[in-house]
């Protein structure tokens, strides 16, 4: 009986272990989502802003070209 008894606590308290280490590391992995969903906004943005100022210096030559030609 006594065996019994020793093998529910330890049972018990592997199971609370488990779950208290599962969840620390959820929040762990959550922060680090979070952290890389930030970069990608970062990354997303200045892609964004590549874009627009590729746009700009594509008038701004063929606004030099035709000063050149007229």
């Amino acid at each position: 009986m006594e065996s019994v008894i020793a093998a529910l606590v330890t049972g018990v308290l592997t199971l609370i272990g488990v779950i208290v280490s599962n969840s620390r590391s959820r929040a762990v992995m959550e922060v680090k989502i979070d952290n890389l969903a930030r970069q990608v906004e970062k990354h997303n943005c200045l892609i964004e802003r590549t874009y627009a100022l590729e746009q700009e210096v594509a008038v701004v030559k063929t606004e030099i070209d035709n000063m050149r030609k007229g």
